[in-house]
């Protein structure tokens, strides 16, 4: 019974550090989500200040992070991400991108020069592309692009309606 009142007199020193904790996983993260938990934890040192039991401080501050985990965050997450460049960078903006096989592309080897200039390992998806054949990129495998046939990608037609 000591255990219980010792804890419960000392309980704000555990939720300031619970709530720095947060705090800086937050930091390391920017992800909201430790965000929300160090604000659940602020409302479980609250409650500890007006006196309530250690049982309710902890149901109230997992209610309030909860609460704000699912309400709060996602509202947030949309703001800060309103603005940001939709124009996919690095490895994702070479996929569907053109190129020239420059020597023979098989299941296991070969090489493309890409629309970029960039000239690549490859893998073809389906059978053997030759020299001079275009290609489009599919997919990147760690430093090999995964190609397959320009062909056999057929362009969208302009007067078809689009769904």
């Amino acid at each position: 019974m000591e255990l219980i009142q010792t804890i419960e007199q000392w309980a704000w020193i555990g939720w300031l550090v619970l709530i720095l904790v947060f705090l800086v996983i937050e930091m390391l993260t920017l992800d909201f989500t430790f965000l929300m938990l160090s604000i659940g934890g602020l409302a479980g040192l609250v409650s500890d200040l007006l006196g309530a039991p250690i049982w309710l401080q902890v149901i109230i501050a997992a209610a309030a992070g909860a609460v704000l985990i699912l309400f709060l965050r996602p509202p947030l997450l949309r703001r800060l991400r309103r603005g940001e460049d939709p124009t996919p960078s690095n490895v994702d903006a070479l996929i569907g991108i053109g190129g020239l096989v420059v020597s023979t592309v098989g299941a296991h080897a070969g090489q493309v020069k890409l629309a970029n200039g960039d000239i690549w390992t490859a893998r073809a998806e389906g059978g053997e592309l030759e020299p001079g054949t275009r290609v489009l990129v599919s997919r990147i495998d760690g430093a090999t692009a995964v190609v397959r046939g320009a062909e056999a990608i057929t362009p969208p037609n302009p007067e078809e309606p689009r769904l």
